[in-house]
């Protein structure tokens, strides 16, 4: 197991040492980036003595040049641990920028983060400052919180970093959690829609839409992930097929609204966690053209539309509804929580994620999502733009607060 530690440039630098060699004793393997400033405090020589590995403090550094740094040291890690953490770092983590690596690298992580702040303690109390860790706070980023005495710059209150000790335990702690977490969904069956559908004019034309199916894609990946059964049903996509840590699932490829209304309910059992995020067709045309439509001698052309199947009204209506947990998506332009809160309550779901499509970052074909969970208990939580795998986690740790489901099957 193997643990990812920042360092930020401060005086608090020289205990990072001590927290990697506490990490080492409990017998992680720890990989050390360090930002431009920290270098100035302690040389990148130390971590490298300590830890055995490379360390990592530019962008361009590339200890391995068939990796995309960044992206590989997030992934290979299960921690993100942050000690020391400037105003400066906390103030970027917050705003999503990313100028160095060490910041390229939050903004990458999927995996648990935990903070040690340190710095001066009227930096700390700033407005700007406690702000930053709010939002954060807000994201499920975890701290340890800094120690209050004597500090470098003459001055006493808090802002001093946590003890390498306690900050140690901490991270272990967080491990434990992870692990714990892991497999918390074995023995449920989780049946999910991804992609869009398509809908055909004629041999040549269709109709369709901007999902890539990336986000019910991430949520059947992490639900592989934490140990659940997963069957997924997607439509057309060009992204490579969900992988987890304890399986693979199953994937059922189909084009059509019928096709994939056909497929999840030829599937749907009494105790399956159904998730709607394909971006389904709502209409298709009457008649469908054998013959390529040809624009010669025409200056309109009228088409006659119907409805689509409504897949997630007819999952939530199916027998053996009691044992059900049923979770929509509303992706909206406009009116987005009225329009979801419509849909929770007209088609009977227990859960929905509504998110806005003209949010930078949060609509279609994007790596990123912004979204709103509402429950049918009236509860609401926002998740701020993050990773749709980071967002997968969260919404299938609503899912598992709001229903333990029976495992026995």
């Amino acid at each position: 197991m193997s643990v990812l530690l920042g360092v930020a440039g401060c005086i608090g630098a020289y205990k990072a040492a001590e927290v990697l060699r506490g990490l080492q004793r409990a017998g992680l393997s720890v990989r050390v980036a360090m930002t431009s400033s920290a270098a100035e405090f302690v040389r990148p020589l130390t971590f490298e003595a300590l830890s055995g590995k490379p360390v990592v403090v530019g962008m361009y550094d590339r200890p391995d040049y068939a990796t995309i740094e960044h992206i590989a040291l997030a992934r290979e890690a299960r921690l993100l641990l942050i000690a020391p953490a400037t105003a400066n770092l906390l103030a970027k983590f917050a705003h999503g920028i990313a100028d160095d690596f060490l910041s390229t690298v939050y903004l990458s992580n999927t995996n648990p983060v935990l903070i040690a702040p340190a710095m001066n303690v009227e930096m700390w109390n700033h407005p700007a400052t406690q702000e930053n860790l709010r939002r954060l706070r807000e994201r499920g980023d975890r701290f340890v919180e800094p120690g209050s005495g004597y500090q470098a710059c003459g001055e006493v209150g808090v802002g001093r970093l946590a003890e390498p000790e306690e900050i140690v335990g901490r991270a272990l702690a967080l491990l434990r959690e992870a692990d714990d977490r892991v497999v918390d969904l074995r023995g449920l069956h989780l049946l999910i829609t991804a992609g869009p559908t398509v809908e055909d004019l004629d041999p040549a034309r269709f109709l369709t839409n901007r999902s890539s199916g990336r986000m019910g894609y991430a949520l059947a990946s992490a639900a592989c992930d934490r140990g659940a059964r997963v069957t997924l049903v997607s439509g057309p996509v060009t992204i490579d097929p969900p992988r987890g840590a304890n399986g693979v699932p199953e994937v059922v490829r189909v084009r059509s609204t019928r096709e994939m209304y056909e497929a999840v309910m030829s599937r749907l059992e009494a105790g399956t966690v159904f998730i709607g995020a394909a971006a389904v067709a709502d209409f298709r045309p009457v008649m469908r053209s054998g013959e390529k439509i040809k624009k010669l001698g025409r200056q309109h052309l009228t088409i006659e539309f119907e409805t689509t199947e409504d897949i997630i009204g007819s999952v939530a209506a199916a027998p053996g509804r009691e044992g059900r947990f049923v979770v929509g998506f509303a992706a909206e332009s406009r009116s987005v929580i009225e329009y979801a809160g419509k849909k929770l309550s007209e088609k009977g779901l227990d859960m929905i994620v509504a998110n806005d499509i003209t949010a930078p970052g949060a609509g279609f074909d994007v790596e990123t999502n912004a979204a709103t969970l509402m429950g049918s208990d009236g509860s609401r939580v926002d998740l701020p733009l993050q990773s749709k795998r980071a967002m997968a986690d969260r919404i299938l740790d609503e899912i598992l607060r709001r229903y333990p489901g029976d495992r026995s099957r």
